[in-house]
């Protein structure tokens, strides 16, 4: 993008102020700030002044889930159909993996963290001991997306490689970036992070399959056949994927999608859970829990909105597609964005100070006319890493690792 461009698209959407150092940036920065500006989605700053009005939310009713005596009393059947499709190439996993370990206190990618205690055992590491499972029970490898992001690509690549992939087969591990989306102030103008960078973050755990076909990973994956994508979050040490039981029970159920949930340990507990929004499935976040859908009863007189979801989520590779040919909501999330200050020196804010811009995989659920709730058993299944101590963390993550026998 030449100069006169980027200068033309800035002051269509009033941000005009993203070259104020331009003149006293270096060659390089000059070619990084324009190639910016020329790959961002400026439009969703327009959006900054309707955050109240972008979600009304419809009717909210109960979800049928498939429960854990169900699963088991069909597991042999469920199981033998999932590991056809993983043997006959119609299962990928795809890990968002874009996230830092901020939280945790380490500047690297998250799944770089090391949660040993006698020896290295690395959050990525633990995902992959887990898909090696399935690997050699259907003696057929799983293509594996790992979605990395701009503050982390090279770092993540750089580990994979020279941790040799934890055993895993590099000719099946594909990379792509997730899009970033840019930051602002509540009045929509973009922050700067650097004179010659605006201020991005990714763009939500609703935006990898979007990524996934700007990189051309969309047409590899239907070169290979892989029909089922299994897509989960970096941070849940404890998860199966792929799983062959889960893979078997939707396509079984002849389910749009399916979503791995957990009994929930409260009803207020921070973690989506399984509904039907008029009609369709849905879900609802924790901070959209009301007393009265915390206290709702089903039929059955139990707790109508107990079960919770992990971010582990099976979809079919087409609906993906006709998903992706309609524009998602957009979800406007209040943060701390460091920036530049009015004379370009860096700011660290202690509270929020402006919006971050994302799609959320929620939607994405909602697109479609079904999707299974499939129960798995929490201390086996859920060990989420969210902070360094306390609940979903590093501590809490190991106590459950050592519970199902991984030595730390």
């Amino acid at each position: 993008m030449e100069y006169r461009e980027a200068y033309e698209k800035l002051e269509e959407y009033g941000q005009l102020h993203v070259l104020k150092y331009y003149d006293e940036l270096s060659g390089y920065e000059k070619e990084a700030l324009l190639k910016q500006i020329e790959e961002t989605d400026l439009a969703v700053l327009k959006q900054a002044g309707n955050k109240t009005e972008l979600h009304p939310r419809g009717k909210i009713t109960p979800i049928e889930v498939m429960r854990l005596p169900a699963i088991e009393a069909r597991r042999e059947e469920y199981t033998k159909i999932g590991l056809d499709a993983v043997k006959t190439g119609k299962v990928g996993a795809v890990l968002l993996a874009g996230g830092m370990g901020t939280r945790l206190g380490s500047d690297a990618p998250k799944g770089v963290y090391n949660i040993g205690l006698t020896k290295d055992v690395f959050i990525f590491q633990r995902l992959i001991e887990n898909l090696m499972d399935v690997v050699r029970a259907a003696d057929a490898w799983v293509p594996l997306y790992v979605m990395t992001s701009d503050k982390n690509h090279e770092a993540t690549t750089a580990f994979f490689k020279e941790k040799n992939y934890f055993g895993y087969d590099p000719e099946y591990v594909t990379f792509f970036r997730q899009d970033m989306a840019p930051a602002s102030d509540y009045d929509g103008r973009v922050y700067m992070e650097e004179k010659y960078k605006m201020a991005t973050s990714p763009n939500g755990n609703g935006g990898w399959f979007l990524s996934m076909m700007k990189w051309g990973i969309v047409d590899k994956i239907k070169a290979a056949g892989v029909e089922w994508l299994n897509v989960f979050a970096v941070d849940n040490v404890l998860q199966r994927i792929a799983d062959p039981c889960f893979v078997g029970a939707v396509i079984a159920a002849g389910s749009a999608a399916g979503a791995k949930v957990v009994k929930k340990n409260a009803p207020d507990e921070k973690v989506g859970a399984m509904c039907l929004e008029d009609g369709r499935p849905s879900i609802v976040e924790y901070y959209e829990m009301t007393e009265e859908l915390m206290n709702a009863k089903d039929a059955a007189g139990e707790p109508a909105y107990d079960f919770g979801v992990i971010l582990n989520y099976l979809f079919r590779e087409k609906d993906l597609e006709e998903i992706a040919a309609k524009k998602l909501p957009l979800h406007i999330v209040e943060k701390k964005i460091p920036y530049l200050d009015e004379n370009g020196m860096p700011v660290n804010p202690e509270s929020p100070n402006g919006y971050k811009f994302e799609q959320l995989v929620l939607d994405m659920i909602h697109e479609l006319d079904s999707c299974l709730p499939y129960e798995v058993v929490r201390n086996r299944e859920f060990a989420p890493i969210k902070n360094k101590t306390g609940i979903d963390s590093v501590e809490s993550a190991r106590a459950l690792c050592r519970e199902n026998g991984i030595e730390l």
